[in-house]
């Protein structure tokens, strides 16, 4: 009797909710994204021969493909086969298969970033059982699979979910001039995020409002050299307004203050005590702001959110997107009760704590025979 020793990955990445600056990222400008103790894994082995497999329990799916030759799509966002493709433009090859599992506690399609975690931890998999077999660094590994989700699909999406999965806790992350992410230690404790069941439509709102607001910035920076959505003032507006229709001048403040209530919270954060009143204050104005001029809320999730804040959450806001999913609402305090009152207004709730990025073990297996 012989022991063959078989190397087994095990990867784990988190999901996240956007504390500050909803609908930002694809502007430019900056957000405070924090990552959540709701994980999805992946658990793998190599085989003898080219084939992927890869099980989705949680879903009743699977898939199967070959590592031989090219990787056409045969579906929308086809992130399994467009991660292969992503790193083999990078200088990674696969000689060996794959037999993998996924399993996960993340939201699927609430804006809790389910899919970003997927391809974070599919990219994080994948290269570490390339030929090349390297350990990459979580940035790079958050720049690969924005380009695996977003650019290689022509997605309308940002760059937010992918460095916050990636690199975990909270940060303050900027895109201009270049992505910088500044990590955060505040001791927040928990937040209750709050499934509506509401379907979402993350494309078609994504490109509204982001079309809206890039048009409108375009036309005023072609004729105001000093405009600019990194620096102008919501205050600055009226100068403009003969130029901009009233749903433009409404989307333009909208933008603006969401970009001061985001350097405000960042300020905040950084304090060696936290007011969680503060912070809960800020949310809530952050949320009037995404359910009146944004209009990304819905009826639903205010009352949740509403129901939340009565029992004594400081305050909260959607998450994601809009037009459905998840909401959160800071509640260090009364935890349970919150969870419960939101479960009354019809959410499912979870208590969820700030959580380290994606992570990887390697076990060995060994099997007699």
């Amino acid at each position: 009797m012989t022991n063959n020793v078989k190397k087994s990955y095990s990867v784990s990445t988190p999901g996240r909710i956007c504390l500050f600056g909803e609908h930002q990222d694809y502007l430019g400008l900056p957000v405070i994204p924090c990552a959540i103790s709701l994980r999805v894994s992946l658990q793998a082995m190599h085989t003898n021969d080219s084939i992927v497999k890869i099980a989705l329990p949680d879903i009743n799916s699977e898939e199967i493909f070959s590592f031989n030759g090219p990787l056409p799509y045969v579906r929308e966002r086809d992130y399994f086969r467009s991660a292969v493709n992503v790193l083999r433009k990078h200088g990674f090859t696969f000689s060996k298969g794959i037999d993998a599992i996924v399993q996960g506690k993340i939201p699927i399609n609430t804006g809790t970033s389910s899919s970003s975690a997927l391809v974070v931890a599919w990219i994080n998999l994948l290269t570490q059982m390339s030929d090349q077999a390297q350990q990459l660094e979580p940035a790079l590994i958050a720049k690969y699979a924005h380009e695996t989700e977003v650019l290689e699909f022509g997605e309308p999406g940002g760059m937010m979910d992918h460095y916050s999965t990636a690199l975990g806790g909270i940060i303050f992350l900027e895109f201009t001039p270049a992505t910088i992410a500044t990590p955060l230690h505040p001791a927040l404790g928990s937040f209750v995020l709050g499934d509506s069941g509401e379907p979402k439509d993350t494309k078609s709102i994504l490109a509204r409002v982001k079309n809206q607001v890039i048009s409108i910035s375009k036309q005023l920076s072609a004729k105001h050299s000093k405009f600019s959505l990194m620096t102008t003032h919501s205050n600055e507006i009226e100068q403009y307004k003969n130029e901009l229709t009233k749903e433009q001048t409404e989307l333009l403040y909208g933008t603006l203050e969401n970009r001061k209530i985001t350097y405000r919270a960042k300020s905040l954060l950084q304090l060696a005590s936290v007011d969680g009143e503060q912070i809960g204050t800020l949310m809530n104005d952050h949320q009037q702001i995404l359910r009146d001029v944004l209009r990304i809320s819905t009826p639903k999730i205010n009352r949740m959110i509403d129901a939340a804040c009565t029992v004594g959450a400081y305050g909260g806001k959607i998450n994601g997107s809009g037009g459905g999913g998840c909401m959160f609402v800071y509640a260090p305090e009364r935890t349970e009760a919150v969870a419960e009152a939101i479960e009354r207004a019809g959410g499912k709730a979870f208590i969820v704590t700030a959580d380290t990025g994606t992570r990887t073990e390697q076990l060995e297996i060994s099997n007699g025979r």
